[in-house]
């Protein structure tokens, strides 16, 4: 062999190990603008460079546990209280990083002729099934002003399809979140933000794997983490391109990615560690009882084994 094709098949064999040595791992998302960071890991080269060929598949929440259940998925972006649905239901998964919270991303709109939430009752509310976000919230919202689900007529309706229909006149109501919330307030003659999770704080996103997936990959677990809070200092240092590359996964220009990222707020790691020391076990008791009163869930699983918080440390 000459020493030309040895040089060739070396180069070869070198620049093939880094993708040979890569973890496989596909993630379920939505186009929620929390889980952005998330795809920027990916289309910036960042979960590459840290050791992970990741798969970004866009999941609806309420068939995203039928994907982990089948192994489509090892990994997800969900609420809070959806862990605890999926784990009540047999699909085993445990949180390793908080996302971002909600700081009005979340709402529910109104025609311009109601005036509270209260004024709701009898009337058809577009939303996503049970045991998704959407539900949950509208449940929350309901319940903090005396009512329930049984006093509305829910259409399930996903949050883009709630609020394009809303915008055109369908339904009273529309529970949605963003980037579709912004066409609503860009929509006044359709009707109005009634109540966001600025008046009920309420929604907070996590990122989770299945048990197996954890224990089998701790490395690769460690660099899913370490990828996220990466993500983060790239916004914060080179926000214009980044900005750039989360919006036009939803179809949106930097600038109106920056309006739907204004009403939420991503965690960095000293604010998941301050989450996971004691809020996220409080409010994950509170949504487990909302959720078995509106039947979701028939028992609550151990609050205390739905994190693992060995990662953010």
């Amino acid at each position: 062999m000459n020493k030309l094709r040895l040089a060739a098949l070396l180069l070869a064999a070198g620049l093939a190990a880094p993708a040979s040595a890569q973890t496989k791992v596909s993630i379920g998302i939505s186009g929620w603008t929390g889980f952005a960071p998330l795809t920027l890991a990916k289309e910036a080269g960042i979960f590459a460079r840290n050791g992970l060929d990741v798969t970004i598949k866009k999941i609806p929440q309420a068939s995203r546990h039928l994907a982990i259940a089948s192994g489509d998925i090892q990994c997800a972006a969900t609420t809070v209280e959806t862990w605890i649905v999926w784990n009540a239901n047999g699909v085993a998964t445990t949180q390793l990083f908080q996302l971002d919270k909600s700081y009005g991303a979340d709402g529910m709109a109104v025609r311009n002729n109601i005036n509270s939430i209260k004024e709701i009752k009898g009337k058809t509310v577009a939303a996503s099934a049970p045991g998704t976000a959407p539900y949950f919230t509208l449940a929350w919202f309901l319940k903090k002003n005396g009512l329930s689900v049984k006093d509305v007529t829910v259409v399930n309706m996903e949050p883009g399809p709630a609020a394009q229909a809303f915008i055109a006149g369908q339904n009273d109501v529309a529970m949605t979140y963003e980037p579709f919330l912004s066409a609503v307030r860009n929509a006044p003659q359709a009707g109005k933000i009634i109540a966001t999770t600025l008046d009920y704080p309420m929604v907070m996103d996590t990122f989770g794997c299945t048990p197996k997936f954890i224990a089998e990959n701790e490395k690769a677990v460690r660099a899913l983490v370490d990828s996220y809070f990466e993500a983060l200092e790239m916004i914060a240092k080179e926000q214009e391109k980044a900005f750039t590359i989360m919006g036009a996964d939803v179809r949106q220009t930097a600038q109106q990615f920056a309006d739907s990222a204004k009403y939420l707020r991503w965690q960095d790691r000293a604010a998941n560690k301050a989450f996971f020391a004691g809020p996220h076990a409080e409010f994950s008791k509170e949504a487990a009882e909302l959720l078995l009163e509106l039947g979701i869930i028939k028992s609550v699983p151990d609050i205390t084994k739905l994190a693992d918080t060995r990662f953010i440390q």
